[in-house]
């Protein structure tokens, strides 16, 4: 029985869906433990340069973990052929998405507080978020937008990037999104580079460390790709 166009179309829809399960549980594992050791690292980092957080470390590796977690299950959704090179690009994708929350938050806001009293009174912080909380809120519905534009295939795909994008936000993204209620004088401007600092080597130890982790499956010079209905010509 000759088969239609519309079965050949999904033979490769399957098995690639049935090879994305298969990885699954590798992505979801090597993104949780590369999640906590970015933690790690980025707890070490803030002791060096800004103040020691060691009491928060349990907590902050538990959120690291979530959010790793959540970074590993939305790509394995959403790539069918891994690599080092989407991988990267994938991680640096949230990483501009919080750059470009610090710009949006300094373009909307006008100072409300100081940073001398953030840092010596322990300012208004949660009050600051809840103020910054609309303009957050629209943001990652936008970030969201526009990851499914790039990555997304089908509309199943908005539903893992929804979570990661909100996990992501309010795990990491919530104090950027107040730097534009804060008055920060250009001699301290380098409080703001030591943020994003600290966001590019959390993001860089997650990466690494998971390709690390999946170098196989990440590494791969070819992936398994069902191969298409061949037809042979008929003689004539």
């Amino acid at each position: 029985m000759k088969q239609g166009p519309q079965h050949s179309r999904q033979q490769p829809l399957a098995a690639a869906s049935k090879e994305q399960t298969t990885h699954m549980p590798g992505y979801l594992g090597s993104g949780a433990v590369a999640g906590a050791v970015s933690a790690l690292v980025f707890t070490l980092a803030h002791d060096l340069f800004i103040s020691d957080i060691w009491n928060m470390l349990g907590i902050m590796m538990m959120a690291g973990a979530i959010c790793g977690l959540c970074i590993g299950w939305s790509y394995g959704r959403l790539v069918d052929a891994p690599s080092v090179g989407s991988w990267l690009g994938y991680n640096l994708l949230y990483v501009a998405l919080f750059g470009l929350l610090g710009a949006a938050s300094v373009v909307v806001f006008d100072p409300v507080t100081t940073l001398a009293k953030v840092i010596e009174d322990g300012g208004p912080i949660d009050e600051l978020i809840r103020m910054a909380l609309p303009m957050t809120v629209l943001f990652a519905l936008a970030a969201v937008a526009a990851i499914s534009r790039l990555f997304g295939r089908r509309r199943s795909d908005i539903g893992p990037i929804f979570f990661t994008v909100v996990v992501l936000v309010v795990s990491l993204g919530l104090n950027v999104s107040a730097i534009g209620l804060v008055d920060i004088p250009r001699d301290s401007l380098y409080l703001v580079a030591e943020l994003f600092g600290l966001i590019v080597v959390i993001n860089v130890t997650f990466a690494a460390t998971f390709v690390a982790l999946q170098r196989e499956l990440l590494t791969r010079t070819k992936t398994a790709r069902p191969k298409q209905h061949e037809t042979t010509p008929v003689s004539r």
